[in-house]
Parts: C-alpha cells; sequence; structure tokens
C-alpha cells in the first residue's frame, strides 16, 4: 500500500491534470476527457494518469495525440502546483475499465437470458422417471394374526 504522501501526491496531480485539460489545454484534437485515476510510484518520480474519452476511436486517437503534446505543459504547471522538488514524468493511459465494465454487464445480461430460458424449461418439462425418485421406507401394515402368539414361534 502506498505511502499517505505518494497517495496525496497522486490525488494532487489528479486535481491539476483535470483543471489543466479544462482550462488551459487548448488542442482542438482534445475530446471529452475524464481523468479517472493517478498512480504514482513509491519514489514520486513516475505518475501513471488513467484518462477515458466520450466518443469513437478516432476521438480517441486524437486525445492521445493532444495529451501527448501537452505533456510538458502539464508537467510543469504540476510541479508549480506540488511545490516539490522533483516533478514526476507523466504517462498517460487509457483507461480500460468502461469497455471492461461493459463487457461484463454484456456477460451478465446473456447469462440472465440463458437461465430465464432454463427455467421457462423447468416449468414445462417433465419428470422422465417418478416425481421423488428418492427410495422410502415401505409402511408395514399390521397383520391381525400378529395379536396372536403363535405356538412354534420361538420368539414367544
Amino acid at each position: 500500500m502506498a505511502s499517505p504522501r505518494v497517495r496525496k501526491i497522486a490525488d494532487r496531480i489528479k486535481v491539476v491534470v483535470a483543471e489543466m485539460l479544462e482550462r488551459r489545454v487548448k488542442d482542438p484534437r482534445l475530446g471529452f476527457v475524464t481523468v479517472t485515476d493517478v498512480r504514482v510510484s513509491g519514489d514520486t518520480q513516475h505518475a501513471s494518469i488513467f484518462y477515458t474519452v466520450l466518443g469513437e476511436e478516432s476521438d480517441l486517437e486524437g486525445t492521445a495525440a493532444a495529451l501527448e503534446s501537452a505533456r510538458g505543459l502539464i508537467r510543469s504547471e504540476v510541479g508549480k502546483q506540488l511545490g516539490i522538488r522533483q516533478v514526476p514524468t507523466l504517462e498517460f493511459i487509457r483507461d480500460a475499465l468502461p469497455e471492461t465494465a461493459r463487457e461484463i454487464d454484456d456477460l451478465l445480461e446473456r447469462v440472465r437470458a440463458a437461465d430465464a430460458e432454463t427455467a421457462r424449461r423447468a416449468a414445462e418439462g417433465s419428470y422422465a422417471g417418478e416425481a421423488d425418485p428418492y427410495r422410502k421406507p415401505r409402511e408395514i401394515e399390521p397383520d391381525e394374526d400378529d395379536d396372536e402368539l403363535d405356538e412354534d414361534d420361538p420368539r414367544a
């Protein structure tokens, strides 16, 4: 687990980068970007910035190019805002979480549909054998002759 200092630096970098993308970076290739997470190495020398982009595949490529070209400007602002001696290098990584979540939702929907189909078939179906295939102990009816003692019976 990261130290509280590293976590604070990561949170601050996330805020600074988001503000920079919103206010100062005026690249037309930059799409609708959301900074989802920032991970800083333990020695605070490297920061991985995860982002998502709303739009098509061409928007993703344009945004990646715009972030790459604005990396120096963003890094200098991060250095000013953080006030630390060595500013971490920035790496922008497209976050795969939304696509993964969408795939999981699709899989869950397919499983729900398959479960509903199985339940429907089970409700319509009938048993291959008896309804209750488990053996039950036989109920023995008392004989009328059991009341009388048999003279030849050795138990008597």
